[in-house]
């Protein structure tokens, strides 16, 4: 097959300012890829936006190595896996594109997800903000059905995020509603485990990254003593040769990791810790990554292809003022996908 490939730069605009732990987002820089078929004129599409100061590929040059990697795959025909490894969020636009001119159209794999028949379990974001604006967010999370809850800590004071989770075990027992809590590394190994105690008597689920990436003594020995179990995000960043793989899981010993495709490794990257954490007896579950409506359609087709039951960190793509739209919609506490409404002209949007 011959390609022609275009890339088209955008800048997509947070109706609301997104706190994360490396700052607030205002605006998110991304590159669509485009392949184009030179005998048919069908077309695939992926998205290609590394985080600005988290992903492993967030580097001055991004347009000269992804410019370089479309030329290797006009010339080769196949993605350059030896040197992409390096680059997840380029090989995840690459791969999406791929698997998008293979489907045809926004149902890239075959599935239940896909058919509209069965829809994603999904938790519920609470993003980070003032304890009022987090006590409404919990509130309306509820309120629409859903039975886990994802909780950003570490921004606001301890204390008053204790009581936010006490108000909610108050009203809401462990066996109704799942309580996941996601630190982003902001406790220090000494008080760690004093703030994971405080936080097991409120029966919570598992808690992301308690310390920063790095810190592998640290974190084995925290996942040793901690009543709660721990969860690997950001320190699965830049980790992407299979032997250091298996090197950090066997080191930390973690009861789950958190896997980002554009983070970890596209979709090959990602199978591959799943392959390695499920060796090892070590959970998980898929989450994305602040990414527009052709990313997350991405992750949520390819999550589809997956045998889990345990609720998954996506949504709907309502975080943009310019996204495209997509036949992705949240249904109580489940994500759907409608594949008899109208796809939307990715051509005519790309262009405008």
């Amino acid at each position: 097959m011959k390609y022609k490939i275009n890339l088209f730069p955008r800048t997509l605009h947070f109706k609301q300012p997104a706190g994360t732990s490396r700052g607030i987002y205002l605006i998110r820089n991304v590159w669509y890829i485009q392949l184009i078929d030179i005998e048919t004129g069908c077309y695939g599409i992926g998205e290609c936006a590394p985080l600005p100061n988290l992903s492993c590929d967030d580097i001055p040059d991004y347009k000269t190595i992804l410019s370089a990697q479309c030329n290797y795959l006009k010339q080769h025909n196949c993605p350059d896996y030896a040197t992409l490894y390096n680059y997840p969020s380029i090989l995840f636009g690459i791969e999406t594109a791929l698997q998008h001119l293979h489907a045809g159209s926004l149902r890239l794999w075959d599935t239940s997800f896909s058919q509209g028949l069965k829809g994603i379990p999904i938790n519920g974001l609470i993003w980070m903000g003032n304890s009022e604006e987090m006590l409404q967010r919990i509130n309306e999370k509820i309120q629409a059905g859903f039975h886990c809850i994802k909780l950003k800590i570490g921004a606001i004071n301890f204390e008053d995020e204790l009581k936010l989770l006490t108000y909610i075990r108050r009203k809401y027992p462990p066996e109704d509603i799942e309580i996941r809590v996601d630190a982003n590394g902001a406790f220090t190994p000494e008080e760690a485990l004093s703030k994971i105690e405080r936080l097991y008597a409120l029966g919570i689920h598992s808690i992301e990254q308690p310390i920063r990436a790095g810190q592998w003594s640290q974190m084995a020995e925290l996942c040793k003593q901690s009543d709660i179990p721990i969860a690997l995000d950001e320190e699965l960043i830049g980790i992407n040769r299979l032997s250091e793989k298996i090197e950090l899981l066997k080191t930390i010993r973690p009861k789950f990791i958190i896997l980002k495709p554009s983070l970890h490794g596209g979709f090959s990257g990602t199978k591959e810790w799943i392959n390695c954490a499920t060796q090892q007896g070590i959970g998980w579950w898929i989450t994305s990554a602040l990414e527009s409506n052709i990313g997350l359609n991405a992750i949520a087709q390819w999550c589809a292809t997956l045998e889990t039951n345990r609720p998954q960190g996506l949504g709907t793509g309502l975080l943009f003022t310019d996204n495209i739209h997509c036949p992705l919609y949240i249904q109580g506490e489940k994500l759907w996908f409608h594949p008899e409404e109208k796809e939307p002209d990715l051509q005519t949007w790309l262009n405008s």
